[in-house]
């Protein structure tokens, strides 16, 4: 197949998840997957994850929260952004700080979100599949962070253990697994995905 024809997926969280699935029915296709800060698996021993799973599972709470979003979007843009900052992220870019205000605090957003957590909470209480992970392990990079509860280092260890040879990585310069909602998360792990995939193809 030409190279051109070939390609490299990218997730991020549960996008680690889905790309690994496209890769097992892409498999000539997929060339490389790299996976950021990556949620594979439920952490148990998280009381965030533990919350946010309940949330999801009843009509009536999740719909009271989308409410409530929604009300928070209803208010000024300037007591908007002074919720998202104190809330989410001082550190966030102008730019994440405006997608948030703009198109999260809905209501609608907001049920979407939940259903989605929901759904991946199920799917995800199931053991990877470490067969196919060891299949492919040449062709599959992982990215955790120090203190990420949605791919903590336990499963930073669970794959080493699992998956002997794997290209593991600890991001250990203080990004967040929002990484991508500061500028500096940004450039610095795009440099390390650029990084990855110019050696692969130069292998």
């Amino acid at each position: 197949m030409p190279y051109f024809l070939l390609f490299a997926k990218v997730g991020h969280s549960i996008g680690s998840y889905i790309c690994l699935e496209i890769f097992k029915r892409l498999q000539q296709q997929v060339k490389y997957v790299i996976g950021l800060y990556p949620f594979l698996s439920l952490n148990k021993s998280s009381l965030k994850q533990s919350m946010i799973g309940l949330i999801s599972r009843s009509s009536i709470v999740s719909t009271t929260i989308s409410y409530f979003v929604s009300f928070l979007g209803s208010l000024p843009t300037r007591v908007q952004v002074a919720l998202v900052r104190k809330c989410l992220g001082q550190s966030w870019s102008a730019t994440a700080v405006d997608a948030t205000c703009s198109h999260l605090l809905q209501y609608h957003t907001m049920q979407n979100m939940l259903f989605m957590a929901m759904t991946e909470f199920e799917k995800l209480s199931e053991e990877p599949d470490w067969m196919f992970v060891k299949e492919k392990h040449n062709q599959i990079s992982l990215l955790f962070g120090i203190d990420d509860h949605w791919g903590p280092l336990s499963l930073f260890e669970e794959v080493s253990r699992m998956v002997p040879g794997l290209a593991l990585s600890i991001e250990r310069e203080g990004h967040m697994h929002a990484f991508c909602c500061t500028e500096a998360g940004s450039l610095w792990t795009g440099h390390h995905v650029a990084t990855l995939i110019k050696n692969q193809i130069t292998k």
